[in-house]
C-alpha cells in the first residue's frame, strides 16, 4: 500500500513584529484584553513589497531542504490561501517558476483557515493514485492587507506567514485518513464582503475587509471541532489516548484548549504558536508542525492530528504517522 508521507517542513515568518503594545497605539484595546481573549501576544506582519509568495517561497525552500531533495524532484505544486499575490497566474504557478520546476500540476486551494488540511487532502490523493511522488504542500497569507486596522475585533487576531510540508509516496504509514467539509449558508458569520462581483470600486474604497460575528465563530468552530475529532477517531478504530500530538489551527487558545478537552490531552500534547503567531490561517498548521519538528518535540513515528475551522465556513481534519 502506497501512504503520503512528510518528508520535510519549513517555515517563514516576516521579520517585522507588531506586539499587542503596538496595538494598543493605533486601536481602542488592550495587552490584557488581546491576551485574556485570545492568547495572542505578538504577530508577524509582512513589509512593504512583501507578497504572499514571498513567504511561500522561504518556506518550501526550507521544507524541499529538510526533505533532502532537489526542487525537480516536486511534481505537484499546492498552495492553500485568501491572499493570493495576483487573481491569474496561480500564486502556486508563480511558486514554481521561482522555484525553477516546469510542467507538474501547480494549483492554488481556498478554504480560509481550513486551506492548509484540504491541501494535504488533495495531495495524498494524487500520491495514493500514483499521480505524485513527491507535492509540495504550502500554506501561506498575507491577511494585514485585508484587515481593517480601525477594527478592534479582528485586527488584533490575525498576522503574516507561510509554512510548507513535502508529502513523498512511501510504503511506510504516513497519511492514515483525511476528512475534509463545508457549509456554504454560515458565510455571513465570517467573511470579506467584497471581491471580484462587486468590481474594484469596493477594493479601493477600502471595504474588502475582513468581518466576523466573534461570537458565533467561536461557538461554532468548538462544537464543529468536536465532532470531527471524533470522526477521526471512528474512522481510524483509535481511542483518543492512540494520539501523541494535537496540532490546530492556531485561531484562539480557548478553541485550541476546548479541543485538547474533547481529547483528554494534557497541554504539553498540543502544539501552540498562537501567541507569537496570531492567526495565520492556511499557514498555522505548516507553521506550528515546522516549529515543533524543528525544536524536537515531534518524532518520528509518533501519531499527529492536524485540525482546522475556517470561513465558509469550511472545516477538517487530518490524521498522520510523522
Amino acid at each position: 500500500m502506497t501512504y503520503a508521507r512528510i518528508i520535510g517542513t519549513g517555515g517563514y515568518l516576516p521579520e517585522n513584529i507588531m506586539t499587542n503594545s503596538d496595538l494598543e497605539k493605533i486601536v481602542d484595546t488592550t495587552d490584557q484584553w488581546i491576551q485574556e481573549r485570545t492568547g495572542i501576544e505578538q504577530r508577524h506582519i509582512a513589509v512593504e513589497g512583501q507578497t504572499t509568495v514571498d513567504l511561500a517561497e522561504a518556506a518550501s525552500r526550507l521544507a524541499i531542504e529538510s526533505a533532502g531533495i532537489s526542487a525537480q524532484d516536486i511534481d505537484l505544486i499546492i498552495i492553500a490561501t485568501s491572499t493570493p499575490d495576483k487573481i491569474f497566474p496561480s500564486s502556486a504557478c508563480i511558486l514554481q517558476a521561482r522555484l525553477d520546476i516546469h510542467g507538474c500540476p501547480a494549483f492554488d486551494i481556498q478554504a480560509v483557515c481550513t486551506g492548509f488540511i484540504y491541501g494535504l487532502a488533495i495531495a495524498e490523493k494524487f500520491i495514493k493514485t500514483g499521480s505524485s511522488k513527491n507535492a509540495l504542500v504550502v500554506g501561506a497569507e498575507i491577511f494585514s492587507k485585508i484587515l481593517n486596522w480601525e477594527d478592534r475585533a479582528t485586527c488584533v487576531l490575525f498576522g503574516d506567514g507561510a509554512g510548507a510540508v513535502v508529502l513523498a509516496a512511501s510504503e511506510e504509514t504516513g497519511i492514515l485518513s483525511t476528512h475534509i467539509h463545508a457549509d456554504g449558508k454560515y458565510e455571513n458569520l465570517l467573511r470579506v464582503p467584497y471581491g471580484i462581483a462587486d468590481g474594484y470600486d469596493q477594493v479601493k474604497a477600502g471595504k474588502a475587509f475582513v468581518e466576523m460575528k466573534g461570537n458565533e465563530v467561536f461557538k461554532m468552530a468548538v462544537n464543529t471541532l468536536g465532532r470531527i475529532v471524533d470522526e477521526t477517531l471512528a474512522a481510524n478504530n483509535m481511542m483518543k489516548s492512540d494520539i501523541d500530538w494535537l496540532v490546530p489551527h492556531q485561531a484562539n487558545i480557548r478553541i485550541i484548549t476546548a479541543t485538547a478537552k474533547k481529547l483528554k490531552m494534557s497541554m504539553d500534547q498540543v502544539v501552540v504558536t498562537v501567541h507569537k503567531h496570531g492567526n495565520t490561517s492556511a499557514a498555522s498548521i505548516p507553521l506550528a508542525l515546522d516549529v515543533a519538528v524543528r525544536d524536537g518535540r515531534i518524532k518520528e513515528n509518533e501519531l499527529l492530528l492536524f485540525e482546522a475551522f475556517g470561513g465558509g465556513f469550511t472545516w477538517g481534519s487530518v490524521l498522520a504517522r510523522f
